[in-house]
């Protein structure tokens, strides 16, 4: 028996979000905000960011708004305030956070068709679309933060892999993946400029 379309969306959205979140687990709350790029991108920044735009999704834009106030999401927040983990933010506060927001969610994605309306004001053209859309862009939303959480996660303490249990990546020991990397390093500079 095969998944039906909305059976197939909702598990590989699922899949995603729970990576995303399996990646601050294990680290402190200090590794957790550290800036680990030129533009600050950090985990949990990444989890509270994701969060924030699954509220609106499947929230004001199908009819269903989340019902409480992101004060990082208002018009007149500062830029990138929904990036990082303020002073008064911890893991565990914008975890609850997440957990909450995932809830509305699925119950939006439980109780309405896959073709009920929806409205993305900042979408322009195309604000008028689907609850469909809405899942299909989100998982693309989740997984690419998703990568951006694997490279963090890996730079901060070298854990790396899909979900717990599941790497994704051959088994070797760290012998190999020296080498490995060293051989890559050794390609790319006989590459040049």
């Amino acid at each position: 028996m095969s998944e039906d379309a909305e059976a197939t969306l909702v598990r590989y959205l699922r899949v995603q979000r729970e990576a995303l979140r399996w990646k601050l687990e294990g680290v402190s709350e200090r590794e957790a905000r550290t800036p680990m790029t030129p533009t600050g991108t950090n985990l949990l920044g990444l989890v509270k960011h994701v969060a924030t735009v699954a509220a609106d999704y499947f929230g004001g834009c199908v009819g269903r708004p989340f019902p409480e106030q992101l004060a990082w999401a208002d018009d007149d927040a500062e830029d990138n305030a929904d990036m990082w983990a303020g002073p008064d933010e911890t893991r565990a506060s914008v975890l609850a956070l997440w957990d909450r927001v995932w809830a509305h969610a699925d119950a939006s994605i439980d109780e309405l068709p896959l073709d009920a309306p929806a409205h993305v004001p900042w979408w322009g053209a195309n604000a008028d679309t689907t609850l469909h859309r809405l899942i299909v862009h989100m998982i693309a939303e989740v997984a690419r933060h998703a990568g951006h959480a694997d490279i963090v996660r890996e730079t901060i303490d070298g854990a790396a892999g899909l979900r717990d249990g599941v790497s994704n990546l051959p088994d070797h020991d760290a012998a190999w993946w020296g080498d490995y990397v060293a051989r890559l390093r050794a390609t790319a500079e006989a590459a040049g400029d």
